[in-house]
């Protein structure tokens, strides 16, 4: 069977895959559930384009691995075969570990448990299955391969995921503010003393790529109707949670109700193999079909949360730099219950604060080196003359305040 195939992509044109072990990766039922699992979870109900999958985003960081790689040998460094197919396997399955809508997820069924560390274990999974195919590609993902650069491909401050997930997310979005020049950046690589960096001449590319970065996280990624659709569907999951721990029986494909009715957390998650099964299982469809029976559920809690979502009447969402004050979060709560009908101690699945954060470069963790043409090396937020890159270091927090309509 000819297993090297060509994939067309709406944002690169065409996608070659590079080997048999990769196809065989690709058609693995672990990277195939990523089809059903939408990139950018709620941000739909507000750009109705963001329908594009984390399967999409996969292949993408697998063809821009390509050029990268290919670039670099141009430049005289020294990549194998073996080492290219590692690094193209290891960008391929970076996300394999996401949940279906993952951050919600994150904050209700598996509590503390990052999709990060889910990767690892299922990497080593698909590792035993092709008998140690793997070993590299899964080195090459930790940092603990002995080629640093091919690590900071995949996980860095300018790495190939971010570099698909911004062109991607613009295009599907259609917010033009994402758009980031990957060809030329990718262009300007290069390797000194084993780091990624980028050529004296790149340093307007990489500009434009962190501000693209910040407009994205407040345009899209935090944009306060895409919090308050995420934030229902946490509360709404914490509610099915709460019902089936007290014995409620609940409509759930077997996969989610697993998560119900048990209480998973990091301690356990890795200690029996059926919860990393049951996880696998996972993904939007067994959360939308739930919701949809749930909407008609006796419980006044649950049914409300699942018709506000499915009829997008969604939570109203304050955002600001100061947390509300606590006399008026109690009035709300007050409002609540009164036109919900609901018990005070219920109120806080309808009336609640929560903080959000964006940081666009962070300089301490994997630095964006400029390689000068005195092969100097200089940190961007040093090289660049934007005033306002100084500005990105900086963490921006903002507190949101969310209760429902007609209040």
């Amino acid at each position: 069977m000819n297993k090297k195939k060509i994939i067309n992509d709406p944002v690169y044109g065409f996608i070659s895959i590079p080997s048999a072990l990769v196809y065989d990766v690709i058609s693995h039922p672990y990277f195939q559930r990523l089809r059903y699992i939408k990139q950018l979870g709620m941000t739909h109900l507000v750009y109705p384009g963001a329908l594009h999958t984390r399967f999409h985003h996969a292949l993408g960081a697998m063809h821009l691995m390509c050029l990268a790689i290919s670039l670099l040998r141009s430049k005289g460094h020294d990549i194998t075969e073996g080492e290219e197919e590692a690094a193209i396997l290891a960008i391929l399955l970076h996300d394999i570990g996401h949940g279906p809508f993952s951050h919600a997820l994150e904050h209700s069924l598996v509590t503390g448990i990052r999709h990060e560390d889910i990767s690892v274990k299922l990497m080593n999974d698909l590792n035993i299955h092709f008998d140690g195919r793997l070993t590299h590609a899964i080195e090459i993902f930790n940092g603990t391969y002995p080629k640093k650069f091919l690590h900071q491909l995949i996980s860095g401050q300018l790495d190939l995921d971010r570099m698909d997930y911004l062109n991607r997310d613009s295009f599907f979005t259609g917010v033009s503010e994402g758009v980031i020049s990957f060809d030329r950046i990718i262009k300007m690589f290069n390797v000194y003393d084993d780091d990624l960096v980028i050529e004296e001449k790149g340093i307007y590319s990489i500009e434009k790529f962190l501000i693209a970065r910040r407009l994205m996280y407040w345009q899209v990624y935090l944009h306060k109707t895409v919090i308050a659709g995420e934030m229902i569907l946490v509360k709404l999951l914490e509610r099915a949670k709460e019902l089936s721990s007290n014995g409620v029986d609940l409509f759930a494909s077997p996969s989610l109700n697993h998560f119900l009715k048990n209480n998973i957390n990091e301690a356990n998650f890795f200690e029996q193999h059926e919860n990393l099964e049951h996880f696998t299982n996972l993904d939007d469809q067994d959360i939308y079909a739930a919701v949809k029976v749930w909407v008609k559920h006796p419980d006044k809690i649950l049914s409300t949360l699942c018709s506000m979502l499915t009829s997008r009447n969604l939570y109203k969402v304050e955002m600001g730099n100061e947390m509300e004050k606590a006399d008026r979060v109690t009035f709300l709560q007050d409002a609540a219950v009164n036109l919900l009908g609901i018990k005070p101690e219920e109120a806080r699945y309808f009336v609640f604060t929560e903080t959000i954060q964006n940081r666009a470069y962070n300089a301490g963790v994997g630095n964006i080196k400029i390689l000068m043409k005195n092969n100097r090396i200089v940190d961007i937020a040093k090289a660049s003359d934007l005033s306002n890159l100084e500005s990105l270091q900086k963490t921006v927090e903002k507190y949101i305040l969310c209760y429902p309509r007609g209040i």
